[in-house]
């Protein structure tokens, strides 16, 4: 299964304090908004969203269609693929893509501990 670029969805309580505290670790912005409170930062290949009051809990994300650059890639596998295949094994969603659809799409499940998994493609 290719679930694309992999990120770590962080909720902050004061965006600017974690952009200064992740940038001392060698994390410089690489998109986003910090004024619409959510910034994304990439240290190598290793890359980071901060959300202040976007979302509950901290999430892993994946990005189908995208490289680790956010780049478009020519081939991968659409989000709403990777749902039916989720779903024929019995995953349980906590929110579905729309699968009469096509183009940007999302989902979320949530692992045995609780951490919830958005698959959010925007290509």
């Amino acid at each position: 299964m290719q679930l694309g670029a992999f990120s770590i969805s962080l909720t902050v309580k004061d965006i600017a304090a974690s952009a200064a505290f992740y940038e001392k670790l060698g994390f410089t912005s690489f998109g986003g908004d910090i004024t619409q409170n959510w910034l994304i930062l990439k240290n190598g290949e290793t890359v980071i969203g901060l959300f202040q009051g976007m979302f509950e809990k901290n999430m892993l994300t994946f990005n189908p269609g995208w490289s680790q650059n956010a780049e478009a890639l020519d081939s991968f596998t659409d989000v709403r693929d990777l749902q039916r295949e989720l779903k024929a094994a019995g995953t349980e969603f906590v929110a579905e893509a729309d699968e009469a659809t096509n183009g940007p799409g999302s989902f979320i499940v949530v692992d045995p501990d609780g951490n919830p998994v958005l698959v959010d493609q925007h290509v």
